[in-house]
């Protein structure tokens, strides 16, 4: 299942990708599913006159990121299909390791509902894990994602012939992921706040048959290839 991997540019921090390919500096910015906000936190202490509004359907998440506010940064729980904001919004939308995570029968009306929040000149920012790689291989033992991240680029490719986005532009790189250990892998991929994955004894004993190989003194160390496209709104 493994696929011939090229290597990519190892890129640490992904919002120096963002910042070469879009304008962050006074823009009105929303994020679709934020998680932590790590990015949002960052981009704001480098951009302090701009805002980030981030959008999160993770209860337990939520209520983590509004307990730890920051200038400039709000936080309301919703989705991207139905994003709580009036016509023209925001300058910039991002959409960090989430569009695959919308339902499927709702990815036409999430990008919908981003080109309506959208200024016309805005911009979408969307970067997603390829289906490809090592840390891929193991995830995909309790959580294959092969179709739903298909799903998501192929949305985005209906998206663009609606005549209401332009590609400006696209690229590849990798992401270094590092975990402690095992214990470290479990809690973060394996039962994450958002989703039951059902691991049971067996699966658990499985995946860590598998990972184990990639421990070294410092921890196991993978790269995630990723995907960007920057769309603009007409």
């Amino acid at each position: 299942m493994l696929k011939n991997h090229t290597a990519q540019l190892l890129v640490n921090d992904e919002l120096t990708v963002l910042s070469s390919l879009v304008p962050l500096g006074g823009q009105r910015i929303v994020e679709l599913g934020c998680g932590n906000a790590n990015l949002a936190r960052a981009l704001l202490a480098n951009h302090p006159n701009s805002q980030v509004t981030g959008l999160e359907v993770d209860g337990r998440q939520h209520a983590k990121n509004q307990a730890s506010p920051q200038p400039g940064l709000s936080f309301v729980a919703a989705g991207a299909q139905a994003i709580p904001f009036p016509d023209a919004s925001f300058d910039l939308a991002l959409m960090l390791k989430s569009l695959h995570h919308v339902p499927l029968p709702l990815l036409a009306q999430a990008l919908g509902e981003v080109a309506r929040v959208l200024r016309a000149g805005g911009h979408l920012y969307v970067s997603e894990p390829v289906y490809d790689g090592a840390l891929n291989e193991l995830i995909r033992l309790f959580n294959d994602e092969g179709v739903v991240r298909a799903a998501a680029q192929a949305a985005l490719d209906a998206a663009l012939q609606t005549g209401t986005w332009a590609q400006v532009a696209e690229r590849r790189f990798e992401i270094p992921v590092r975990f402690r250990d095992f214990g470290e892998f479990e809690q973060r991929m394996m039962r994450p706040t958002y989703a039951d994955r059902r691991i049971d004894d067996a699966k658990l004993a499985e995946v860590q048959a598998i990972f184990q190989p990639h421990c070294r003194a410092d921890g196991a160390h993978f790269t995630r290839p990723m995907h960007v496209r920057v769309l603009c709104r007409l």
